[in-house]
């Protein structure tokens, strides 16, 4: 699947963005990494981003600098599950542990929104759609492909999540997937799910994690430490392609992955 024109299933990741102190820099970043195309939005909007790849919209940025009266939040990039109704969202993830950072608000005309952290402290929003669906171009070179739940506590975030949202955490059945699961909806995989491991920086906190198709990732990094951006982990192939971890220059962390089929 390549473009999205019908809503996605509840519990299915159907959004990302990110919140940066330098908006326009991100533009720019983004769009001679990806190949994006973007501007600052309208002040009704809060001057939020839709990033667009093929005439699609693919992920949104926004500034931190107007959000005033409350903490500067960190610079990651924020999955979105999609929800049926955001009110109930809410309340269920009050009631089974989680921790209610933004309450359910409209979106203009949209859809709704909230953003919440699971019992382990994974951040992710929620996205109840009216007018606008989410992601329109995904699973292709520039696009998003994966959305992945590192925690450290499996067994309570697989609690959680198929209370909340009614996703299946399975053992993932593929050679060199060991100790890896998949998250299902209706049976049909839309993520995937790890405990925190030695692979991470000691003091990472639970965390969902964005992958991005491209082509090549030894140049996709090469080309991304040319424009500020870092690297965590240098490319490496596993059993789903090769792939690498890096952060933008802002310091926003994301995978690039080249796959292979399963």
């Amino acid at each position: 699947m390549s473009h999205v024109t019908v809503p996605y299933q509840p519990g299915t990741p159907c959004w990302i963005d990110l919140v940066v102190p330098d908006q326009q820099a991100a533009l720019d970043f983004y769009g001679s990494l990806f190949g994006w195309s973007g501007e600052i939005g309208p002040p009704e909007a809060g001057g939020y981003s839709v990033c667009m790849s093929e005439g699609h919209p693919v992920a949104g940025i926004m500034s931190s600098q107007g959000m005033t009266g409350q903490p500067e939040p960190p610079t990651v990039w924020t999955t979105y599950l999609c929800t049926a109704d955001a009110n109930a969202t809410e309340e269920a993830v009050t009631r089974n542990g989680g921790n209610v950072l933004v309450s359910a608000m409209d979106v203009m005309e949209h859809g709704r929104m909230l953003v919440a952290a699971d019992p382990s402290g994974a951040v992710f929003g929620a996205w109840e759609p009216k007018k606008f669906i989410g992601a329109g171009t995904v699973n292709q070179p520039g696009a998003l492909i994966w959305n992945e739940l590192n925690t450290g506590d499996p067994d309570a975030a697989s609690a959680f999540y198929s209370e909340v949202f009614g996703i299946d955490t399975e053992p993932m059945e593929a050679e060199g997937a060991e100790g890896y699961s998949a998250l299902k909806v209706n049976g049909r995989t839309v993520g995937g799910s790890r405990k925190l491991d030695e692979n991470v920086p000691a003091g990472t906190p639970s965390h969902w994690m964005v992958y991005f198709a491209v082509e090549d990732v030894d140049a996709s990094v090469a080309k991304l430490t040319s424009l500020g951006g870092s690297v965590i982990r240098a490319p490496f192939t596993m059993v789903a392609g090769r792939m690498a971890l890096v952060t933008d220059p802002q310091g926003a962390p994301f995978a690039v992955i080249a796959p292979v089929p399963m």
